[in-house]
């Protein structure tokens, strides 16, 4: 009851402080509008212009793809596209880590699923008469095998590029190093748990165990994997890690955002607000000192 009790609850929390931070971001005031072209919602201006070139530009429709501009987010958000075409070498070990993290969502999702159809009568083995229950055993086989050893390499790897590389290690907070660390640590450790046993049928029964609140006997080993996870979950919105709820943001309200500031536009009400918009905190630096303080 404990580890469904914890698998449930960093569940909830994941979801709900995501959540929260979108509708922080949401809320914050206007940016600074410095667009960045080309900005794919655009339509033919492919060659990096703006549909502020034209002549009279105010009095022409302004014709907007959002098809295109999705498809330069998926680019993005599944492939890491702005990375690999600025420091490919960094790339490889980064998408690494995503691939598996991504491979790791499909894996969990399939061993619900698999276990949901163990629980009403289907084999989901090997040799399972059913086509559905042959479905879902290789395809969690295929993304338990791929997720969990990108996962793990990615992150041991990206540690110590950070460490051993002399400009990156320059950069690299105590932070980013422990945000690796438990990446790794959640990571490694569902590879011991699971690693021996590469049908994964075990873990498709503490899967139907923990949907079910039944409880069953849990090695040390499986507790801890469940914890860590349950940690990361709820450790991951909270940090710099979230910036999966962020992509949208970035990219759709900030670099691609040129709606025209014409008069009595929303445009027009949102640089008002922003205008009149005060910090409610303050900010500082160990290198910028207030102008009386002692040299």
């Amino acid at each position: 009851m404990l580890l469904s009790f914890i698998a449930y609850l960093s569940i909830l929390l994941f979801v709900g402080i995501s959540v929260f931070k979108a509708y922080q971001f949401a809320k914050m005031p206007m940016h600074g509008r410095m667009e960045l072209y080309p900005v794919p919602k655009e339509k033919g201006f492919e060659h990096g212009g703006s549909f502020y070139e034209e002549v009279s530009w105010w009095s022409k429709p302004h014709e907007i793809s959002h098809v295109r501009e999705l498809v330069e987010m998926v680019k993005e958000i599944l492939f890491i596209k702005t990375l690999f075409e600025n420091q490919r070498p960094f790339w490889w070990i980064s998408y690494a880590l995503h691939l598996g993290i991504y491979f790791l969502m499909a894996w969990t999702i399939l061993l619900v699923i698999g276990a949901v159809s163990v629980l009403n009568g289907i084999i989901v083995a090997a040799n399972s008469p059913s086509i559905w229950g042959l479905l879902i055993y290789y395809l969690s086989v295929a993304t338990g095998i791929f997720g969990l050893a990108l996962g793990t390499l990615g992150a041991g790897f990206l540690f110590l590029r950070r460490m051993f590389d002399n400009t990156l290690k320059k950069y690299t907070t105590p932070q980013e190093y422990f945000n690796l660390l438990l990446l790794f640590a959640a990571l490694f450790t569902g590879v011991l748990t699971w690693g021996g046993d590469l049908s994964f049928d075990n873990a498709r029964a503490v899967t139907a165990y923990l949907i079910t609140f039944t409880p069953f006997p849990a090695s040390g080993l499986v507790t801890l994997h469940v914890i860590l996870v349950g940690i990361m979950l709820i450790y991951i919105p909270m940090s710099k890690m979230s910036h999966y709820v962020g992509k949208y943001f970035t990219f759709h309200t900030v670099l691609w955002d040129n709606t025209p500031n014409l008069r009595g536009s929303a445009v027009e009400q949102k640089i008002k607000d922003a205008s009149s918009f005060r910090p409610t905190t303050s900010w500082s630096a160990p290198h910028i000192k207030a102008p009386n303080a002692p040299k």
